[in-house]
């Protein structure tokens, strides 16, 4: 770990200040003050019998359920990162330990260790058919590893093995990501330049920053353009092979996230972009430039388009807690989901009417994004839940969490 983990919910002040009210008499001096002589024996059958516990403390140790089929707990720190390989039983899970496992999600067997990174690694992607696997921590070093049968010394017969193929130094990343087609690597970074990396050959682009944060980015729906948004508010849309930009919501822009953007979202079917900010909007925009907003409830963690051509819907999740549906055909609230009152760390649609969320308590929820009824929850998580992948052929979930652990769990028929 280092000294730019990623941040977390800010610790208690264990170095309060001890006020007293005037009508309150002071404390007694410790000297003064006659002690309990208590033995060994008694102090630890008051401990067993709980006299000293916390409740509180007990719940977050002890959750009431763990839904989890499978819990991985070879992280030695927190996991904020995870992938599924798209056609077999692979996982890969990254984080504040500096390391990447690759392990069978149905066994828990590692197949392999990536130990190479010095930084907390925060992105772990295989890419679209499964053929490599990339991981990239807050340094910046990103490496590529080829997924190939056979055992290491040329067994054909000593099932799947991970080699590493190319490695870059970027410098201080924010965020990593495929193209979905292709063997494109995109990765923002702190001081706003995207590279564009044609893989395996190392081949590089560099879309230019202006020295603030590119804090996400989205490939559009034809494949060609990246929607950027950054820690000034800005947001751009720009075209990979010419490296310009197409479109931009400056400072001067009336629409603009006055206090910085957080997230983006790229509709799938139409040239329909979204970005959410701190202080609770969110600019849908077009080609053409931004078309109107909408308020959500809090900061804007995450936005996510449905999957429906005839559900033309996006959701937004916040750290107060709101699950919101938008019609941004109409630029208004379609949906409010049951409150969970629990902040939003990540949301997805799991089928046409389902979304999932999930929490900083740790647990994962899906949503009838028509009604906004509740379907399911799952927990067994003992803190946040920073990421989650869906496989939807097996209907399995992989989660990682604060807690060091990546739990699997089955994902019940969503009746869509």
């Amino acid at each position: 770990m280092r000294q730019n983990t990623p941040p977390r919910p800010a610790d208690i002040d264990e170095d309060a200040e001890e006020i007293y009210l005037d009508n309150d008499p002071p404390p007694e001096d410790e000297d003064d003050l006659e002690m309990e002589e208590v033995t060994l024996e008694e102090l630890e059958a008051r401990l067993g019998s709980g006299e000293y516990g916390s409740d509180e403390e007990d719940e977050r140790k002890s959750p009431v359920q763990d839904d989890a089929i499978y819990t991985f707990q070879q992280h030695a720190a927190p996991v904020f990162a995870c992938a599924f390989h798209p056609q077999n039983d692979l996982c890969a899970t990254g984080g504040e330990d500096d390391k990447v496992f690759v392990w069978n999600r149905n066994t828990g067997e590692v197949i392999h260790e990536i130990t190479e990174h010095k930084d907390t690694v925060i992105e772990v992607h295989f890419n679209h058919d499964g053929t490599y696997l990339a991981s990239g921590d807050m340094a910046g070093e990103i490496f590529l590893h080829k997924i190939q049968e056979g055992s290491e010394n040329g067994d054909k017969e000593g099932g799947l093995t991970l080699r590493k193929v190319w490695e870059y130094s970027m410098g201080d990343m924010s965020w990593m990501r495929w193209h979905k087609a292709t063997n494109v690597l995109m990765a923002g970074s702190e001081d706003g330049e995207i590279y564009i990396f044609r893989l395996p050959a190392g081949d590089c682009k560099i879309l230019p920053g202006q020295g603030v944060r590119c804090e996400a980015g989205g490939l559009t729906n034809d494949g060609k353009k990246l929607f950027a948004a950054y820690n000034n508010g800005t947001v751009k849309l720009w075209d990979i092979k010419s490296t310009t930009a197409v479109m931009e919501i400056d400072e001067q822009n009336p629409m603009v996230h006055q206090e910085g953007s957080t997230t983006v979202s790229c509709d799938k079917e139409f040239p329909i972009y979204a970005s959410g900010g701190e202080n609770g909007k969110i600019v849908f925009s077009t080609p053409n430039g931004p078309v109107g907003t909408v308020d959500a409830d809090g900061a804007v963690e995450c936005i996510a388009f449905s999957p429906s051509a005839d559900f033309r819907m996006a959701a937004s999740g916040t750290l107060s807690g709101q699950v919101a549906i938008w019609d941004y055909s109409k630029l208004t609230l379609r949906t409010q989901c049951d409150h969970p009152d629990e902040g939003i760390t990540r949301i997805q649609w799991i089928g046409d009417f389902t979304i999932l969320v999930s929490t900083l308590q740790g647990n994962v929820i899906a949503y009838d994004a028509r009604s906004g009824q509740k379907k399911f929850a799952l927990s067994g998580h003992l803190a946040e839940v920073y990421s989650f992948a869906y496989d939807p052929k097996e209907s399995l979930l992989l989660t990682v969490s604060e807690d060091c652990s990546a739990k699997v769990f089955k994902v019940e028929q969503l009746g869509d």
